[in-house]
């Protein structure tokens, strides 16, 4: 560990020193991975002195900072991007393997989107009952310029019961709760429905969610296939706490499924259609899953998702993050003591 830590400040030091040394993307995308767990501040501060040989295209500060990287990093991170729009790309990324080249012909499209949709209307069919511990760190950005600060963090237990989610609230800022306090009764910004809702109402049917051909991608080492998706109509729920309003929209995004087992493994989402006098103007969000055992076999799971709003000049930004999974029985019992450490997320490209 010690190790890794010296990497960490030699690699900061190196580009902090010779500020007027063009760098190039792939310099800075190392050093801002090697500094996730550093202070935010001191590596926001190192960026800001980078000067670049290359465009940074706003995707990559996207992916760090899925990656990790802390608000006030990826602030100067897309100030970056924007300050190097009319530099050169970046030389091209390693041409794919044979088998991702190509997209499917359309009679294989056909046949795959059909087994994803098999898959994704049995995926909570085919579930244990389980618990979790489901942490939710609450950021807020009252100037809208994406300098987020963290508002709170709330431990919830979850359980996975005959089908169905339950919340029951333990902890807020590390300090236990003993009131009884319901999920649905947390102020400001929340969500839920994570574990299979969203996959049945993009994959059911009756909804006719419209499906095109996206691209190729990786996550760690699966192989997936991406599809764009358009569901129209009333499916999505946003509520306003402030004003009791709720509204049912649409929304468009892309779901990412592994190759070989045909399994949703990230959704991403924007909502569509939000009427102009609703006081939340957008909400988005970013849902991945992995591999997870319970009861010693393999389950597809959530491990991480981001929920982002916007009211006005507000943003609002949930972290929440999945952990301890357990087989649910009168024994069971789990750990609330996240603490800050993430779970094992596997890297996104």
């Amino acid at each position: 560990m010690a190790r890794v830590r010296l990497a960490c400040c030699l690699l900061a030091v190196s580009l902090w020193l010779p500020a007027q040394v063009k760098r190039s993307v792939d310099d800075l995308v190392s050093f801002v991975k090697a500094s996730v767990h550093q202070d935010d501040k001191k590596v926001a501060e190192a960026v800001q002195q980078i000067k670049l040989a290359n465009r940074l295209d706003p995707s990559i500060v996207e992916d760090l900072r899925r990656a990790g990287a802390g608000p006030k990093t990826v602030a100067a991170l897309e100030k970056l991007a924007a300050a190097s729009a009319n530099l050169p790309p970046a030389a091209p990324a390693k041409a794919p393997s044979a088998g991702m080249a190509p997209p499917p012909e359309p009679a294989e499209l056909a046949r795959i989107l059909e087994e994803l949709k098999t898959n994704a209307l049995a995926y909570t069919k085919n579930l244990p009952n389980y618990i979790c511990a489901q942490r939710t760190r609450r950021h807020v950005d009252p100037t809208g310029t994406g300098d987020y600060r963290l508002a709170d963090t709330i431990i919830e237990q979850l359980t996975f019961f005959e089908q169905k989610e339950q919340y029951k609230v333990v902890m807020v800022n590390n300090n236990p709760v003993t009131n009884n306090l319901q999920h649905d009764q947390l102020g400001g910004a929340k969500s839920s429905g994570e574990f299979g809702s969203i996959l049945s109402t993009i994959f059911e049917p009756s909804t006719q969610t419209e499906f095109s051909w996206s691209r190729w991608a990786r996550i760690g080492p699966r192989v997936l296939y991406v599809f764009r998706f358009r569901v129209k109509g009333p499916h999505y729920s946003i509520r306003h706490e402030g004003s009791k309003q709720t509204i049912h929209v649409g929304f468009h995004g892309e779901v990412f499924a592994d190759r070989e087992s045909k399994t949703v493994m990230r959704i991403k989402l924007d909502c569509d259609d939000i009427p102009a006098d609703f006081p939340i103007q957008s909400v988005s969000l970013d849902l991945n899953y992995d591999t997870v055992e319970i009861g010693g076999k393999q389950f597809v799971l959530p491990l991480q998702s981001d929920v982002r709003s916007r009211e006005g000049k507000f943003l609002s930004w949930n972290e929440v993050s999945y952990h301890s999974y357990h087989e649910f029985g009168a024994d069971a019992s789990i750990s609330f003591d996240t603490g800050d450490t993430d779970p094992p997320a596997k890297k996104k490209n």
